[in-house]
């Protein structure tokens, strides 16, 4: 019925054979994706999700500014722009950028007080905390976090939330401590209990136990708004029925009641910002991508964490430029969009501007907010953090795993949390390279009459005339090389006329302490009158053995060639090898 033509505008028309024509426009991905993003067919169900979640995130980004040893503000900023900002930018439809408890706890350890201008510093923090992630996001670095063991994970994860929950013990009781480091305020307030304020230790203890039951009803996360919400009247009634002085959030801070103004970052503080920057990043990464593979829709396709890390590095730097704190990918946050029936990105839009209209109009209500009543619901956060479970199946991994999560756990409570997150980044890649290490195993590949080739265990020592085949398994690189030396037959005297032949296929490229080994084996075997015969199947394998002088030491007449034929090089090697064992017997 219609003739495909193409029109002077470049879009595809349809001509009819009426002479009628229509006119199809192509969309490109990006429109088509905030088309489907924005529905009205679904923006109900969005706006209810969307109410709710900015509901539950004025507490939680209160609480976590709080956390933060911030303004309070910096958090309600950090929520609303945050998710502002990653909406057009993750991959997971549901992926809410918010502020998270760990980070809270990194930038607490920051020591913002040091810089001239600590607001400007936290802001800046939050800027090239976000360029680190958009960076790893663009060079697809999130493979990076497999280096990473369980047990330094869960070591850490478990150190945190002992972090929040004795970092809001003064809060939660009123105490007031002089003690630098958090154990140690807890161990003074327990040595000091008469110190605690009783009205606001019944207001957090209240709050607390409030939560623990109306989030186990239908109300879910509402129920710790709700819980906040009741503990904050009682702290009302309290100051004005026993005159008790109960801390609200404006007791600390000034809440205002308009929205910020763009900043520009502190440049001149960006160098010694680099390191808690790297820090918060991969804490951020580490929860995007937990968050990611809870909440993928299987209608948008394969679950993209790289588009993850951008969409939080964009939040970092709207959180950043508009006067807030680092944020990361919110479990919490993206599963209640989820569990509250969002249906695209739209509820998180409507989220950052429910935030918005509450800071605008409710700014006194806001800053009435009981601080016990903060600290009871980062507590619950806290504790929801510690998982026995996890614990106790590292515990039965063995002592090695166990003792890699104990330390981990305890740096994490001991030294600033950025450190801690390095320490234990680095101990993961360590762990890493000792067991690759170790997984290498030699094995000697035996041909038998028939040509068909079986496995066993490499000999002990070499044998006069032998003819051996060793096959490693396993990474080659530098700190394998002390394995594979281990695993080689022994040469002596007794070795005169054997024929040692590696093969070294599916090896791509070796490090120089790898080539060493092979070098000194070869000169070793030629000092007892043995040979060693290499077949590679990588053209740069051979090349490094050239530029290193092994095919010199070893004769190029001894390097072979591998091809895509399965074992008839090393069946080639092995027939000049008995020739040669041959000879020998027949000079003898």
């Amino acid at each position: 019925m219609f003739d495909h033509v193409r029109g002077r505008t470049g879009y595809p028309r349809n001509v009819s054979n009426d002479g009628r024509r229509s006119v199809t426009r192509v969309t490109s991905p990006a429109v088509a994706r905030v088309r489907r993003a924005f529905s009205r067919k679904t923006i109900k169900q969005d706006a209810s999700a969307g109410v709710v979640l900015g509901i539950e995130s004025i507490p939680d980004g209160l609480a976590n500014g709080i956390l933060a040893g911030v303004n309070p503000m910096a958090g309600l900023y950090a929520y609303m722009y945050g998710m502002a900002g990653g909406v057009f930018f993750t991959g997971s439809a549901f992926m809410a950028v918010g502020v998270t408890g760990a980070m809270a706890l990194v930038v607490a350890d920051t020591n913002l007080s040091g810089y001239a201008d600590p607001t400007r510093a936290l802001f800046t923090l939050s800027i090239v905390t976000g360029v680190v992630m958009v960076l790893a996001g663009v060079f697809k670095l999130g493979r990076l976090i497999r280096f990473v063991p369980t047990a330094v994970m869960t070591g850490f994860v478990a150190a945190v939330g002992v972090n929040i929950v004795l970092g809001q013990l003064a809060n939660l009781t009123g105490f007031e401590s002089q003690a630098s480091n958090r154990v140690l305020v807890a161990l003074d307030l327990v040595t000091h209990p008469g110190e605690i304020d009783v009205w606001t230790a019944v207001v957090g203890v209240g709050t607390f136990l409030l939560i623990s039951v109306l989030t186990k009803t239908r109300l879910g996360a509402l129920g710790m708004v709700l819980a906040v919400v009741v503990g904050t009247v009682a702290a009302l009634l309290l100051g004005s029925l026993v005159n008790a002085t109960i801390a609200s959030v404006s007791d600390i801070a000034e809440i205002s009641g308009g929205l910020p103004w763009l900043v520009l970052p502190d440049l001149a503080a960006i160098p010694s910002l680099v390191v808690p920057a790297l820090s918060l990043a991969f804490v951020g990464l580490i929860q995007g991508a937990a968050v990611t593979a809870a909440v993928a829709n299987p209608a948008d396709g394969p679950a993209s964490v790289s588009r993850d890390f951008v969409g939080q590095g964009v939040g970092n730097m709207a959180s950043g430029l508009f006067q807030g704190m680092p944020v990361g990918g919110s479990m919490s946050g993206s599963t209640l969009l989820s569990t509250a029936g969002a249906k695209t990105r739209t509820a998180i839009a409507i989220a950052a501007v429910t935030m918005a209209l509450v800071v605008l109009l409710l700014a006194d209500v806001v800053g009435a907010v009981a601080m016990p009543a903060l600290a009871a619901l980062l507590i619950t956060v806290g504790l929801s953090a510690i998982k026995p479970g996890a614990i106790r199946s590292v515990l039965k991994t063995g002592p090695f795993q166990a003792t890699l999560m104990a330390v981990t756990f305890g740096l994490t409570l001991i030294i600033p949390l950025h450190f801690a997150v390095l320490v234990g980044v680095s101990l993961g890649i360590i762990l890493f390279v000792a067991e690759a290490s170790n997984k290498l195993v030699v094995r000697q590949l035996v041909i038998g009459e028939d040509g068909d080739m079986r496995e066993d265990d490499p000999p002990r020592d070499l044998l006069g005339r032998a003819v051996v085949i060793l096959q490693p398994y396993g990474s080659l690189f530098f700190a394998s090389a002390p394995t594979l030396e281990e695993q080689l037959p022994r040469v002596s005297k007794a070795s005169t006329g054997a024929v040692v032949i590696l093969r070294l296929r599916g090896v791509d490229q070796m490090g120089l302490s790898l080539i060493g080994v092979i070098a000194r084996y070869a000169r070793k075997l030629a000092a007892n009158g043995a040979s060693l015969k290499i077949v590679a199947s990588s053209p740069q394998v051979l090349i490094q053995f050239e530029h290193e002088g092994l095919t010199d030491l070893v004769g190029a007449a001894n390097v072979y060639r591998g091809n895509e034929w399965l074992g008839r090089t090393v069946r080639v090697a092995y027939a000049d090898a008995q020739k040669a064992t041959t000879t020998t017997k027949g000079d003898d």
